[in-house]
């Protein structure tokens, strides 16, 4: 084989070896299928708290949200993910839960590691709103940040909030059967991402107003992103 020959084919194969590596990078504000002027058309009433750069510094800890697929799938799975956070958060208006009776019932104490930051301190928090000591435990090790000890980082810091709710839709299956991520890539529909997130108090006609208030939001988020929603909305 002549130089030039070994020349080209060794070009070709760099050529390809960049778009390969370029269709497994992370997702950025630039590959990301959601424009922050969408963004903020889907959010117009939202807390300050909940940037689109604080999103996009997020998606870096899961690379294949919103990156899997065809254009079709990550655009579906964009507007799943940001209509179940919809939903969880008033329209991203809440950054810490409402309700605040509730705040010392998220301490599950035969936890070996206990409830370090106090028996108050693991309320729901972020666009999943995050709760329960042993969950704040389980994405803080996953992330690599110790949130167990240090709570108020989902309240505080917009980027770790958003990795908290990536870190439950890409890795966590709930009440369901498969995580939100894989029920949109998948293809088994955005009603097994609701069953995934909350489908024990929702699902199965047990509060068909909540379903459908994640339905419509899933819906208008598509249409934002010019894509169909796609079969099996319901669960």
């Amino acid at each position: 084989m002549s130089k030039h020959r070994i020349a080209a084919l060794l070009a070709s194969l760099a050529i390809g070896g960049s778009a390969l590596a370029f269709q497994a990078s992370p997702a950025s504000a630039a590959g990301f299928v959601v424009s922050e002027s969408q963004f903020n058309q889907m959010f117009p009433n939202r807390n300050s708290f909940y940037t689109y750069s604080g999103l996009t510094a997020a998606l870096g800890a899961y690379p294949a949200f919103a990156n899997t697929g065809s254009d079709t799938v990550r655009k579906q799975e964009a507007a799943a993910f940001l209509a179940n956070v919809s939903h969880e958060t008033g329209g991203l208006v809440y950054v810490v839960e409402q309700n605040t009776a509730n705040y010392p019932h998220y301490c599950d104490q035969s936890r070996p590691y206990g409830c370090p930051a106090g028996q108050a301190a693991y309320y729901g928090r972020g666009p999943i709103q995050l709760s329960w000591n042993f969950n704040y435990k389980a994405a803080g090790d996953a992330l690599g940040i110790d949130l167990l000890n240090n709570p108020n980082l989902v309240q505080n810091n917009a980027s770790v909030a958003w990795k908290t709710g990536l870190w439950y839709w890409n890795t966590q299956s709930g009440p369901g059967t498969m995580t939100p991520h894989n029920a949109m890539v998948n293809g088994a529909g955005f009603g097994q991402t609701i069953r995934s997130i909350n489908g024990s108090l929702e699902c199965d006609g047990k509060n068909p107003a909540q379903v459908q208030s994640r339905v419509s939001a899933y819906q208008r988020f598509a249409q934002i992103l010019g894509v169909a929603p796609g079969a099996n909305l319901y669960c």
